[in-house]
């Protein structure tokens, strides 16, 4: 199941088809991001600071500037000097400036069109398959399986030796993905091993953004974040937060 929301254009957040005053294309243009899931218990009030740890291992801390509600549910929590992190991945940078967390447990649907079309100005689209499920089958496993044996050399800092194959099965099986290129450039470029796969990758990279224009901000932020985590006040951040 999704872990992290990401949208990378204009975003609006709506409750029961009404945007969220605040909250509409003009603020979100650039897109919104927010953990999927849910996080132990932890009491969180306006004008707190607070750390979240949400089941799938992400966190989030800062302070609480703003909760929303509707109808006794809390929808939106609003973060300021806050950073979100998945293992030493950092999905959000106090620099980047107010974190809006969407709150649900999982995402249950998918439709085009929007759920205020009269605040976001457009006609809704209707399609012909009104829900869009994640596919559960085989070939989704074996790429799963995939990201794990890559999340397992990062953590244990070894068997670097078999990134090559990893990425020439997923290049075979699964073309269409660009994320895992993208951590096993990281582990490269960090590690300064294997010069030509990185280069391989790197174009490969390179490529998917210029081919596909929906990747084009996504690939240019992942590379964007690999040399942030390079950048030494990244690092004592990294090491203070593990001791």
């Amino acid at each position: 199941n999704p872990i992290y929301l990401h949208t990378t254009s204009k975003t609006a957040l709506a409750y029961k088809n009404k945007e969220l005053p605040g909250h509409g294309i003009d603020y979100h243009k650039d897109g919104f991001g927010s953990p999927i899931g849910n996080w132990k218990s932890t009491d969180i009030a306006e004008g707190k600071k607070a750390r979240l740890e949400f089941e799938s291992g992400i966190t989030v801390e800062g302070k609480i500037d703003k909760l929303i509600e509707r109808d006794g549910k809390l929808l939106l929590v609003s973060f300021s000097n806050c950073r979100a992190k998945y293992g030493d991945r950092v999905l959000f940078d106090p620099d980047w400036g107010t974190f809006d967390m969407a709150v649900g447990e999982r995402i249950t649907s998918v439709f085009n069109g929007a759920a205020d079309k009269d605040a976001y100005n457009q006609v809704a689209l209707v399609p012909k398959e009104r829900t869009i499920k994640s596919p559960s089958d085989a070939k989704r496993k074996r790429l799963e399986n995939l990201y794990a044996q890559v999340r397992k050399i990062r953590k244990t800092k070894a068997g670097y030796e078999r990134l090559g194959e990893i990425w020439e099965t997923q290049q075979a099986e699964h073309p269409e993905d660009w994320l895992l290129s993208m951590e096993i450039f990281e582990i490269l470029d960090t590690t300064e091993q294997q010069p030509e796969l990185k280069a391989r990758i790197e174009k490969f990279l390179n490529r998917k953004k210029t081919e596909t224009k929906d990747l084009t901000t996504l690939i240019s932020w992942g590379f964007r974040l690999v040399e942030y985590h390079k950048k030494p006040e990244y690092q004592a951040a990294l090491a203070a937060s593990r001791k």
